[in-house]
């Protein structure tokens, strides 16, 4: 298990970048599979995108694909999400999440572990 505390959300102007990150205790964070949803008001928990552990590879959703990018530095137990060209559909309560069955996983159920959310608000 993991504990997660994510940081670097706020308000943006459409087309601006922010770049959130989330801080990982724990011994295992390496061996884990770390993603990112978001939950818009009224609307249900989506995936936005997730890395696996040590070769790193990622996949992202159809609405932040080239807009988003996922990285993860093991030696800090850190994960970032780095999201360029918001949009105000973008705005959202983000999390992060993380993962021990190596599965890279678009569902929320496959995540055990969870961050409390850092708020991400773009106005147009």
């Amino acid at each position: 298990q993991v504990q997660l505390v994510e940081s670097g959300g706020g308000l943006v102007q459409a087309g601006g970048s922010l770049r959130l990150s989330c801080a990982a205790s724990g011994r295992t964070f390496s061996s884990y599979v770390m993603g990112w949803f978001r939950q818009a008001p009224g609307k249900e928990r989506e995936f936005v995108a997730a890395i696996r552990r040590g070769a790193g590879m990622s996949y992202y959703s159809d609405s932040v694909r080239g807009r988003f990018t996922i990285s993860r530095d093991n030696a800090k137990n850190t994960v970032f999400l780095q999201m360029n060209s918001l949009k105000p559909e973008d705005t959202a309560v983000y999390y992060c999440a993380g993962s021990a069955n190596g599965i890279l996983s678009t569902t929320a159920n496959e995540y055990a572990d969870w961050g409390q959310g850092t708020q991400v608000t773009v106005s147009s």
